[in-house]
């Protein structure tokens, strides 16, 4: 079963890319203490990920943080390199934090995962988005196949 809402953010290392190469950060660090979006996509530089859900969060971002929102992030089962210029071609700044879950460990920890191996894309994220505040998850909104309602940044917007 998936994650919850009343669950508990699970323990995992996540990848971002820094000026000084890749740095590791721990969900722990990530989350204690504070209200974090975080935000799934199947994959950098995808038609849905790439025209719709980050642009909106990019958009809505001034919104989440007058809410109480901390950290707005953004995670997808790519490596650093693929995240970073996947944020650099979106024109991101500090709006989104960008994690790489190359493995797809926290994907599974989260019970979020999706094979598309069939596709040649093998294992990445379902769709979601959540809300998470010191660890807790308050909000989350997993998407059917196809689908963009209950992840994108209006959605997340009105249930803070």
């Amino acid at each position: 079963m998936a994650i919850q809402n009343g669950d508990t953010i699970p323990e995992a290392k996540l990848t971002q890319a820094t000026a000084e190469g890749p740095r590791e950060r721990s969900t722990q660090d990530l989350f204690a203490g504070k209200t974090v979006v975080l935000f799934g996509v199947p994959g950098a530089f995808t038609p849905t990920c790439s025209a719709k859900h980050m642009p909106g969060f990019v958009q809505q971002a001034a919104a989440l943080k007058a809410k109480g929102v901390d950290t707005i992030a953004c995670m997808a089962v790519n490596d650093p390199f693929v995240m970073k210029a996947w944020g650099e071609s979106q024109g991101i700044t500090d709006e989104v934090l960008l994690l790489a879950d190359g493995s797809a460990a926290f994907t599974r920890a989260l019970r979020l995962e999706l094979d598309l191996t069939a596709r040649g894309m093998g294992v990445r994220c379902q769709r979601f988005a959540l809300v998470a505040k010191d660890g807790k998850v308050v909000y989350l909104g997993v998407e059917e196949p196809g689908a963009f309602e209950v992840s994108k940044a209006e959605t997340v917007l009105a249930a803070l």
